[in-house]
Parts: structure tokens; sequence; C-alpha cells
């Protein structure tokens, strides 16, 4: 019997030659030294693509294209790792690490920041100044994908969605282009960039504006568990009155016992009521009141804090881990909505999820920007994350404990969600992102700046073929 041996996978070598002879910066195969920096954040999502590229450049990025095109390839991007989707070896993935540009323009309150930069990179060098960039939960995350999803953090009902605060951006296209967009250059892709991710290209760097923040009041008050259905119904009734100056989220935890978890919230079910407001301390001291009287906290860290802190608000976890996100967005939160919450999320429940979070919206967040971009979620008062990690003994439960979550509140979810929480190239969950007439123009630019449909992968919006 004669063997069967594999094919030579010559189609590999000529791919990985192409791209070396085009590629200023490393081309990293399965095996080689490099490709190991593909592992996306959440282990869990197998990212696997046939070569990896680091790019040094625009031009990289835009050689990269090309040679997958003339292969039959599919472009994806990462940087951080951060909401990373399954990626296979049809794809190439540029990887845009080593794109570090950061200066802070203090005269212009700007900055201009490089696609492999984090915020805390930004934050540290803008507070010198007095100055700050409107991040997310996460400082660790990546700036341009945070912004291409368009970006809610912990002062988003006082300044908005932080994309609404992009003043350009350097894009390569699905073609190969490299362009320069502002509201006046290509203001069609500026326009679908706030709030497209990958859907038109893949980002080399942005500017943003900087805002004059060095300080605000907040933190985050931490109750025991048995106190959560009494915290969660003053915290739904009181957040309806706050004004546009605070913001605030809850979180019923359940954190392991590691050595970064403080030993009052480890191994236990604990309450977080994170707050920030950027009134006058005494101000915002008051505001808090009817909330560190609901009962007793095991932690209160709520005071005057640096804004180059703002990160210890929500203390998202930092080292990757294999995870699963689940998330809808909410209308409203009625006593019925609190009552499955408790059931499906509280200390009762048996629920296996880390952390289950509820944020206020509403505010600057509800008001359209200055200028309009492909953002059309500011109906939602709230958004619902229920996030699990994988641990062995339960990874079989958590996403399906989730969803169930996530079904038990949707007579009060808007349906729709939001592009940068639970990552996903689902297209059903994508269009979710999006109403109607956003998702045509999306996929109709797509298909306009990408023809070949290299960027047909991961999370983007594109007419089906």
């Amino acid at each position: 019997m004669t063997a069967v041996l594999p094919p030579t996978p010559t189609a590999d070598v000529e791919l990985l030659d192409a791209l070396r002879a085009d590629v200023t910066g490393t081309v990293a195969a399965p095996g080689e030294p490099g490709y190991e920096r593909a592992m996306p954040w959440n282990v869990a999502v197998p990212v696997a693509p046939a070569a990896v590229v680091f790019a040094v450049g625009a031009d990289d990025v835009a050689a990269t294209m090309r040679v997958a095109a003339a292969h039959g390839l599919t472009v994806a991007v990462a940087a951080t790792g951060h909401g990373a989707v399954p990626i296979d070896d049809t794809s190439v993935l540029v990887h845009t690490g080593d794109l570090t540009e950061c200066v802070v323009d203090e005269a212009g309150r700007s900055a201009r920041i490089g696609a492999g930069v984090r915020w805390q990179q930004v934050i540290d060098l803008a507070a010198p100044h007095g100055l700050a960039p409107l991040v997310g939960s996460s400082p660790s995350v990546g700036v341009v994908g945070f912004l291409t999803g368009c970006g809610i953090g912990p002062f988003v009902r006082t300044h908005g969605l932080s994309s609404d605060h992009v003043r350009a951006f350097d894009l390569v296209t699905g073609a190969g282009d490299v362009l320069r967009v502002t509201p006046d250059e290509h203001a069609d892709l500026f326009w679908g960039l706030r709030g497209g991710k990958g859907t038109l290209g893949i980002v080399t760097a942005v500017e943003i504006d900087l805002l004059p923040i060095a300080s605000f009041h907040g933190g985050a008050l931490y109750f025991d568990g048995a106190d959560a259905d009494a915290v969660l119904r003053t915290w739904r009734d009181w957040s309806l009155e706050l004004p546009e100056s605070a913001n605030t989220s809850i979180a019923f935890l359940q954190l392991p016992p590691l050595p970064d978890v403080p030993p009052p919230l480890a191994g236990r079910f604990t309450v977080a009521v994170r707050y920030t407001s950027t009134a006058e301390p005494t101000e915002a001291a008051r505001l808090l009141a009817p909330m560190r009287a609901v009962a007793e906290p095991i932690i209160d860290m709520v005071g005057v804090m640096p804004y180059a802190a703002i990160g210890a608000v929500h203390a998202d976890p930092v080292d990757p881990m294999p995870s699963t996100e689940q998330h809808t967005l909410l209308a409203a939160l009625p006593d019925e909505a609190v009552d499955a919450m408790m059931t499906g999320a509280g200390p009762q429940s048996g629920s296996p999820q880390v952390i289950v979070e509820i944020r206020r919206l509403g505010g600057a967040f509800a008001r359209p920007a200055a200028i309009d971009s492909a953002f059309c979620q500011r109906d939602a008062e709230y958004t619902l994350m229920a996030i699990g990690v994988l641990a062995p003994e339960i990874a079989a439960i958590v996403p399906g404990h989730a969803a169930g979550l996530m079904a038990s509140m949707q007579p009060w979810s808007t349906g729709g969600r939001l592009a940068n929480f639970g990552a996903s190239g689902d297209p059903e969950r994508i269009a979710r992102c999006y109403d109607e007439d956003t998702r045509h123009w999306l996929a109709a630019l797509g298909e306009q700046y990408d023809p070949a449909g290299v960027l047909r992968v991961g999370q983007v919006v594109r007419h089906p073929r």
C-alpha cells in the first residue's frame, strides 16, 4: 500500500517569500520566533494565521494587503490582543504592536498615537501637562482598537464617547491605499471608522483631543454579597438622579484568591459600586452619600485621585486569561429586571461568572456628537456584561449560564450591543451593533475601499456573498 504524503506547502513558502520581499518589518510563520506574539489577551480565542507581519509603518501594512490579495488570503489585525476573534491560516495577521509613536501637544491639547500604544502610555505622557485622554475602564488596552469601537469609559456621561474626541486617522485600506482621514478628508471614512471596527481598513495612528483633567473624585465602594439586593436597588434609584458630572457602574464580583486580589474580596461574593465625578470634592462626596449609607462597605477607596490612576476605579484584570464575555444593552432597569438580575447572578444564584456588570449611560453619551459617526446605540440607558473565566472545572457551564442571564434580561434589552464588548466575528452578533441603515452604509464603504475582500475577516460589516 502506497503511503499518502501531505502536500508540499509551496503556497506557504511563496507567501512568506513575497511578504519578506515587500515588508520592512519582521515576518513570522508558525513555529518561528516572534509568531507567539500573535497570542491574544484572551487565550481561549484560537489565533493561528498563515503568517504574522510585525509592521513598522503604513507601507508594511499596504504591502501585506497586496500580497495577501495575490494569494487569495484575508488580512486581520491585532495590537495588544484585546478584543480578539478567531483567526485561521486563511489569513495573514498584521501586528501593529511596534507602531509606538506617542507625542503630546500641550498647546494644541492633542496627542498623536501609534496603533501599538496602550492608553496608560498616553495618560502618563499627558498627566504632567494637566491633560488626559478619554479612556475606557482598562488603560492597559490598545488605543486604536478601542476608538474604532467608539469606546465608553468612566467619564462617558460627562464627556461622551471616546471616539467623539478623535481628530484624524492614518488608514491603510484593503486596496493598499494609505490615507489621512479627517472630518474634511475622506469624510465617509471618518464617519465609519468611529464604530466600524476593522471594516474600513487598518489604522496605523490616530490624533485625539486631550481634556483638561488632572484629577477627579472617585474610586469604588465594595460591599459584602449579603447586601447585594439592597445595594443594587439603591444604586438603580440613586443613579437615575445623578447629574452629568457623575458616572457610575455596579458589578457583582466573584474574584479568585490570587496575589493581586485584595484579601477582603478574594474567594467571596462582593458588590462593587464604581464612581467618578468632575464636581468639586465636597459636592462629589455629597452625591455619593446615599451609596455609602446603604450598607457598611468592606472597602471604601473613593476620594480625590490623579487621573493617572483611573484604572483603579474598575480594577479590570491585566494578565491574559481564558475568558468569555456576553453583553447586551438595556433600555430600563425596573424592579422586575432587578429581580431577574438577583435570580440569575446574585449571591444565591450559583452563578459561575467572575464579573456581572451594569454601567449607567445617558448624559453626554445620549446626545448626538458634533460630527456624526457609525455609532447608533445612544438610546441605551445601561450596558450589561457577564465575564467568566474558562477554568477547567467550570468551563463547560460558564457560556451557557451567561447566555441564560442575557435571555432573562431580554424584556428590557434594546436588542443592541457595543462593538467593544464581547468581541465576535459572528455576523449576527456584529449586526446587533448597528441599525439597518448604518449596516448598509458600512458594508457599502467596505466594498468600495476593499473591492477584493481582503478585510472580510473578524469584526467587520460586509454584504453577504
